[in-house]
């Protein structure tokens, strides 16, 4: 039987990014896809797949580089080649690190307390000196740093006005048109009119939580969760309550439910869309459901969806705010993932929360800079944002599976690794005999910055596991790197 393969935008022919090290072949690429589609059973053992004439056609590829690509899959173990019959699934496939484990719900809510370790990751993430594998950030040369220079100092030269002038509307309209426009196509109708720019993606969650919540109320976070809305939620007096989440199938809406019975919580706060730390993302199918319930207990979200466009799949995930029909969830993003992390541009479509959050924008920085919000409109007025998304979605899966492959060669045997579908963070759960705040201590000395597990809880979890920034190009530095923690997290057992 030949399958018949979905067609992944992310594979259509493109120059790779300007810096070398950024640069990801394409029939890598090619051959991640396809080890992604035998992972997720799309493709089965003892399938056969397209051959190399009808998988160049499919792809819009060379036939050497489906060639190149099958090669590839033949030297990892998935793919066999059958004298006059064509390429085939293995029988036998190599095997996978198993996925890490659901935590167990939280009894009650807590307070959150002060970390200082959160600012020490983000204090190496800038440092030179150490390979920064803590933070989620992006290596420089992923982004088109060059084009976003001139438009910048186009805008100035055009218009040097912009620079005396405070910002103080909710959005520049050109830059919101585009923002819906791009929304639109995604399947989720957002007026311009509606949306507010902010200070990147952590200003409009903090203007989201304000608005919805006041010092003492509890909010419901998946868990693992993001560190940097438990520092938020830590400066604004509120209390946590985290929600098991499958590195699988995203938020336990089972125990979500219980939660919400048994205790008063005024929102929720949840990345459905590849989930920080974990890469998960949750189905259409979970995301209706989980709206309804917001409907049936009369709760707000949160949606973080900062990394939506990251996808490996040909089709971008909709946001949860998709199904939202009276306004109750509160879509939160920016463009540091993707396109210009220093310019600090992000939005929020905060629904029948309009007006609050626009007061509270006002009262906290007034507007953002207009210079910086019409230099990414002009730069996605122009084109080649997306083609910009297709190189770095590339960049990023190819990484993914090279760090996932490095990991399983260097760290103790039994570490389970998530299996993200988009972004560019992974988590990873090593043995129970390792103690990741001192694998964090010790990789400091080499010069190493990790993120360990238990800067994503408030209940002293996950203190053997590691969220992992891929985001950087590949290198003998990275290989050396993981090698490095992988000894150490060895010595501890």
């Amino acid at each position: 039987m030949i399958a018949t393969l979905p067609r992944p935008s992310t594979l259509r022919p493109s120059p790779p990014p300007a810096a070398g090290a950024g640069a990801v072949t394409l029939y890598a690429a090619l051959a991640d896809s396809l080890q992604s589609l035998i992972g997720t059973g799309t493709l089965r053992p003892g399938h056969r797949v397209p051959s190399v004439r009808r998988m160049a056609l499919q792809r819009d590829v060379s036939i050497s580089t489906v060639l190149q690509a099958y090669t590839l899959l033949e030297s990892r173990g998935y793919l066999e080649a059958r004298p006059q019959s064509g390429y085939y699934v293995r029988a036998r496939l190599p095997s996978q690190a198993p996925e890490p484990r659901m935590a167990r719900p939280m009894a009650a809510p807590r307070f959150v307390g002060v970390n200082d370790l959160t600012a020490e990751v983000f204090t190496h993430a800038t440092d030179p000196r150490y390979v920064p594998f803590g933070a989620a950030c992006p290596h420089h040369s992923l982004f088109p740093n060059k084009k976003i220079a001139r438009l910048l100092g186009a805008v100035g030269r055009d218009d040097p006005s912009l620079l005396g002038r405070y910002a103080m509307l909710s959005a520049y309209e050109p830059l919101a048109r585009e923002i819906s426009r791009r929304y639109l196509q995604a399947g989720t109708p957002l007026a311009h009119d509606e949306l507010v720019v902010t200070v990147g993606c952590a200003e409009a969650l903090n203007l989201s939580l304000r608005a919805v919540t006041k010092p003492g109320d509890t909010v419901a976070v998946e868990t693992p969760t993001y560190f940097g809305i438990l520092e938020t939620i830590q400066s604004l007096g509120l209390r946590v309550l985290e929600i098991p989440t499958s590195p699988r199938d995203g938020i336990c809406l089972d125990a979500l439910r219980e939660a919400l019975v048994q205790h008063d919580v005024k929102a929720l706060f949840v990345i459905p869309s590849f989930q920080n730390p974990l890469g998960t993302s949750m189905s259409d199918a979970a995301k209706e459901k989980l709206y309804q319930l917001l409907v049936e207990f009369d709760l707000p979200a949160i949606e973080d969806d900062i990394y939506g466009d990251l996808h490996f799949d040909e089709r971008r995930p909709k946001p949860l705010k998709a199904w939202d029909t009276d306004g109750r969830v509160l879509l939160c993003s920016s463009f540091s993932k993707t396109l210009a992390p220093a310019l600090r541009v992000g939005w929020c479509a905060p629904g029948r929360y309009l007006e609050r959050v626009r007061r509270l924008k006002f009262t906290n920085t007034l507007g953002t800079p207009l210079v910086l919000q019409k230099t990414i409109a002009d730069f996605l007025r122009l084109g080649g944002y997306d083609h910009h998304l297709r190189t770095i979605r590339r960049a990023y899966q190819h990484q993914l599976h090279l760090f996932s492959q490095a990991i399983l060669r260097h760290f103790p045997e039994g570490t389970r690794l998530s299996r993200p579908s988009g972004g560019f963070v992974l988590w990873c759960e090593l043995p129970p005999g390792v103690d990741t705040l001192r694998l964090h201590r010790d990789a400091l000395r080499h010069h190493i910055s990790t993120a360990p597990g238990p800067l994503f809880s408030v209940k002293d979890r996950y203190k053997n596991c590691l969220r992992m920034n891929c985001g950087l190009p590949w290198s003998d530095a990275i290989e050396t790197a993981l090698r490095t923690l992988g000894t150490l997290a060895k010595n501890q057992l």
